[in-house]
C-alpha cells in the first residue's frame, strides 16, 4: 500500500518541477517586455530550459519507476491529443444475443442486475462508502473453479461501467493460461498484458484496444507465457497496475482472472486489488470449494459474492459481500 503512495508523491513533485521551470522562463520573458527589452533572445534561453526541464522530467520518471516512458493515453483523445490506441469494432448485435448486456439496451433485465452488482463496487471506487477502501478501482473478477462463469461476468460488469456518465473502464484480460476475452468479442489475437510483463521496451499503450463502446478499452492478455505466475508476480506487474491507475484516476480497472482453485496467478493478482467478484455457480459449486476459495483471499480488502447462472426466482438473492 505505501508503494502507492511513494508513486504519487513522486508524480507530484516531478510535476511541480517541471511547472517551476516553465513558470521561471514566463516570468522573466514578462520582465523583460515591461523594460521595453527585445525578449526573443531570451525568449529562445527560456525555450531551452523548458525543454531540458522536461527532457529531465522524463529521465526522472525512467530511473524512478524503472520502466519505459509511457506515452500519452487513451483517455485524452477528448483533449486532441494524438491517440496510439488501435480501434476494434465489437458487434454489439451477437453480444446481445449471447446474453450480454448492449448499450442499445440499456433497461434490459440483465442491465439492471449488473447496475445491482456495480453499485457498491463503484460507490467503494468513488470514495462513497462507509470506510475508505484502498485501490477500490481495481476489482478482480475470478471463481473458485473453471466455467462458472468469471468471464461473461468480466464482460457485463465492464459494459455496465461503461454506461456511467463521469466513469471509463479498462477490462484488462489477466487469464494466463486460458484467456477468453478478445474470443468472446470475437476480436481477433493481439498482443497484450504478457507481452508487456515479458518484453521492457514496448509500450503498453499501443497495445490498448479502443472500442465501439464509449468509454470502454480493453487489454489482451497477449501471448502466452511459461512463466506467466512469475510475470504477474514481477515488479513490473506492480508498475504497470500503478502506471494504468495513475494516469486516469477516474478509470476502472477490471481484471479477468484465472480461477483460483487450481491456479496461482489469481492470489498473486489479488495482492494488488482492492475489490474481489468471486463468481460462483448456482447449484453446481460445491460449499467446500466456495469456502477455499474465500480463505485464498481473506487479506482483501473486499470480496463479494455473486450466483452466476441462478433460476429466474432467485433474481435479488445472488448477491452479497463480506468486507474485511
Amino acid at each position: 500500500m505505501g508503494y502507492v503512495g511513494r508513486n504519487e508523491c513522486e508524480y507530484a513533485r516531478l510535476r511541480n518541477n517541471d511547472l517551476n521551470i516553465i513558470e521561471q522562463a514566463a516570468r522573466r520573458l514578462a520582465q523583460l517586455r515591461s523594460a521595453g527589452v527585445d525578449a526573443r533572445p531570451d525568449a529562445d534561453t527560456a525555450l531551452r530550459e523548458i525543454n531540458s526541464g522536461q527532457d529531465a522530467l522524463r529521465a526522472d520518471v525512467a530511473r524512478n519507476f524503472d520502466a519505459p516512458i509511457f506515452r500519452g493515453d487513451s483517455e485524452t483523445a477528448e483533449a486532441g491529443q494524438t491517440v496510439a490506441s488501435p480501434q476494434v469494432e465489437i458487434n454489439l448485435d451477437r453480444l446481445s444475443e449471447m446474453g450480454y448486456i448492449s448499450p442499445h439496451a440499456p433497461s434490459s433485465r440483465r442491465a439492471e442486475e449488473f447496475r445491482m452488482v456495480k453499485r457498491p463496487l463503484l460507490n467503494n471506487a468513488r470514495g462513497h462508502s462507509a470506510a475508505p477502501v484502498v485501490n477500490a478501482n481495481r476489482i478482480m473478477v475470478t471463481s473458485a473453479l473453471p466455467r462458472e462463469g468469471k468471464t461473461f461476468v468480466s464482460i457485463n460488469l465492464a459494459l455496465s461501467i461503461a454506461l456511467e456518465r463521469d466513469t471509463t473502464v479498462l477490462l484488462i484480460d489477466a487469464d494466463a493460461t486460458r484467456p477468453a476475452i478478445l474470443e468472446r468479442l470475437a476480436l481477433l489475437p493481439a498482443k497484450g498484458l504478457l507481452d508487456v510483463l515479458s518484453e521492457p521496451n514496448l509500450d503498453f499503450q499501443t497495445l490498448l484496444l479502443r472500442t465501439n463502446v464509449e468509454r470502454l478499452f480493453i487489454l489482451p492478455a497477449g501471448t502466452l507465457q511459461d512463466n506467466a505466475t512469475e510475470l504477474l508476480a514481477s515488479r513490473r506487474m506492480s508498475i504497470l497496475i500503478e502506471k494504468l491507475q495513475a494516469r486516469a484516476p477516474n478509470r476502472i480497472l477490471v481484471f479477468d482472472a484465472p480461477p483460483l482453485l487450481g491456479s496461482t496467478e489469481s492470489r498473486v493478482l489479488a495482492s494488488h486489488m482492492g475489490q474481489i467478484v468471486l463468481v460462483i455457480e448456482a447449484d453446481a459449486t460445491a460449499q467446500r470449494s466456495v469456502n477455499d476459495a474465500l480463505v485464498a483471499l481473506e487479506s482483501c480488502p473486499v470480496v463479494m459474492t455473486l450466483l452466476n447462472k441462478a433460476a429466474s426466482s432467485e433474481a435479488g438473492s445472488y448477491y452479497g459481500s463480506r468486507e474485511s
